[in-house]
């Protein structure tokens, strides 16, 4: 019994490094994108790129790469090789970080398979998580690549994907380190779990459209609240073509989309909570994700009324984890915690 409680807590170290080395990458990734330095290295370097420049003139060759590209030539054009290197920073760090965490993700995972700590269906579905950042790597250079030849900036689809792709891989990390002593991480289907993956399910529908968001620039547009300016709905918004592509790809309609999606979500929220949570003693989790929906509310308000202020937007951004983890945690303690209901509120 010490031996597997060992081991245990072997794996819970291993899952808990590994997340919170996921939020930090998150973390710079955002500021990546923030300060603009996303396309400072132009190309990947699976392997070359592990080491910085060490010389003058290596700093040079990256400097005459970036050079080339759309970003320099329209937006940074006379450019020192000083605030170059600023830039570089900031995407230098975020790959190597990522490094580091598909090698403190795989090495561990590959120890306790082979020693048989981890097997079954928890094996499958780290290994899917593995996959899935290889997966990753290889979306990253491929969002990279949009901004390196015509664009002056990647494309928002594939930040949303680089981005989605990031949460979903930390929200099952997350699921297993909570379900770590668990026979299994397998949810049980019924109301309860079910109205939780919806929830899950619109955080990250409104994270990819803050991806839109941030890769539009539309945070630019309407800098108010509650209102677009003068207006509720901006007054460029036409509601008939809501329904259409001007909602993935124009400014405007982005920024209304996100706006409604975080009310949605608000009042979704309120509604399965007092309609069936609170009813069937299963309203702990609640606790959590209202604290963590009006952190996240209040600091998107600030963010887009401060002139999207970096630090605020840094903020807004890691509150969307904080947020989603709830969900999460939500779902765990509901999926395991079946018996808390009281069946006389259904036979009512």
């Amino acid at each position: 019994m010490l031996k597997i409680q060992q081991n245990y807590d072997k794996i819970f170290i291993w899952l808990f490094t590994t997340s919170i080395l996921l939020v930090v990458l998150i973390w710079v990734g955002g500021l990546t994108r923030l300060t603009g330095s996303g396309l400072s290295i132009t190309e990947w370097e699976v392997f070359s790129g592990i080491l910085p420049p060490l010389t003058n003139q290596k700093w040079i060759e990256y400097f005459e790469l970036y050079k080339k590209i759309p970003e320099y030539q329209k937006i940074n054009f006379g450019m020192s090789i000083d605030a170059f290197k600023v830039i570089f920073w900031w995407e230098y760090i975020h790959r190597i970080l990522a490094r580091i965490l598909v090698l403190t993700f795989c090495i561990p995972l590959l120890y306790f398979v082979f020693k048989k700590q981890i097997h079954g269906n928890k094996s499958t579905f780290l290994f899917f998580v593995l996959a899935l950042f290889l997966t990753q790597g290889f979306m990253g250079w491929y969002m990279v690549k949009s901004g390196l030849v015509s664009e002056t900036d990647v494309s928002h689809f594939r930040l949303a994907a680089h981005l989605s792709l990031a949460i979903i891989i930390y929200g099952m990390i997350f699921w297993a380190l909570l379900n770590n002593q668990k026979l299994n991480f397998k949810i049980k289907l019924n109301k309860s779990t079910i109205l939780i993956i919806v929830m899950i399910l619109l955080i990250l529908l409104q994270i990819i459209w803050g991806a839109f968001t941030s890769g539009l620039n539309a945070g630019l547009l309407y800098q108010t609240w509650p209102l677009m300016n003068e207006n509720f709905i901006a007054d460029d918004i036409i509601l008939t073509k809501i329904l259409t592509s001007s909602v993935l790809n124009n400014p405007s309609y982005v920024q209304l989309a996100h706006r409604f999606l975080a009310y949605f979500i608000i009042f979704y929220s309120i509604v399965i909570y007092f309609s069936h949570f609170k009813k069937s003693n299963l309203k702990l989790p609640f606790k959590y994700i209202f604290v963590a929906l009006a952190l996240q509310v209040i600091l998107g308000i600030l963010t887009l009324i401060s002139g999207l202020n970096i630090y605020l937007a840094s903020f807004h951004q890691m509150g969307s984890i904080l947020l989603i983890s709830s969900a999460i945690y939500g779902l765990f303690y509901t999926n395991h915690n079946q018996n808390l209901i009281d069946t006389s509120v259904y036979k009512q």
